[in-house]
């Protein structure tokens, strides 16, 4: 797969993903919800922390939540350098298209994300109560890198109570599936399940040259 067409795909993600965000930024308010079927729907929600909207101070207590905000927003800016290392050399020793095509949808996620985290609370207002506005003349709702991600998808397949007889959980509402989230999200989990699911596809070039070592040992 060639850095062409890897970056095609990475500008198309990041378009699909901003574009929905804006949208969603755009037409709905904080929490409000349309269903397009009894089991999806687009449910609008901001996420300021990690996955399940964890918080880095939910594990580093003596650090505040704009600390955390920061510190995470950094790290993700980091992890995105690594990934777009790892994809630009995967290009150039000619690795093969599963692994490309698996790492250029994560690095598009992962940047997709970033773009909300350090962007979005400069170029748009508060969506608690309101619809937001694009570039608002009074300011956006925080500072650089202090920006929500948009969450928006949601796929609440079943709900209903949960048999007594299940551990745990058993006699507790529950709803399968729980969890909102975005294109860029989508971009990522797909992108890790073909690094797991087809791994010896993704680096079969990578174990060749070992094999021809010890056979030439």
């Amino acid at each position: 797969m060639s850095l062409k067409k890897a970056t095609l795909l990475i500008i198309i993600i990041l378009i699909a993903d901003q574009l929905s965000k804006i949208y969603i930024k755009t037409h709905f308010s904080l929490n409000e919800k349309t269903e397009v079927f009894s089991w999806f729907q687009i449910l609008f929600v901001e996420n300021e922390g990690m996955a399940w909207g964890t918080k880095l101070s939910d594990f580093i207590s003596f650090i505040s939540d704009r600390t955390a905000k920061v510190c995470l927003t950094i790290f993700r800016i980091l992890a995105v350098i690594g990934i777009g290392y790892w994809l630009n050399k995967s290009i150039k020793i000619k690795s093969s298209k599963t692994l490309i095509f698996a790492v250029s949808l994560i690095f598009a996620g992962a940047l997709g994300n970033i773009i909300d985290s350090v962007f979005y609370g400069v170029i748009f207002d508060t969506s608690a109560g309101q619809v937001a506005s694009f570039l608002p003349s009074n300011g956006g709702y925080d500072a650089v890198f202090h920006g929500k991600v948009v969450d928006m998808l949601h796929f609440p397949m079943w709900s209903g109570v949960l048999p007594n007889w299940i551990p745990f959980y058993g006699g507790q509402y529950f709803t399968f599936f729980e969890p909102v989230f975005n294109i860029a999200d989508m971009a990522i989990s797909t992108g890790i399940g073909i690094l797991i699911f087809f791994n010896k596809r993704a680096f079969k070039n990578e174990e060749e040259p070992k094999e021809t070592e010890n056979l030439l040992l």
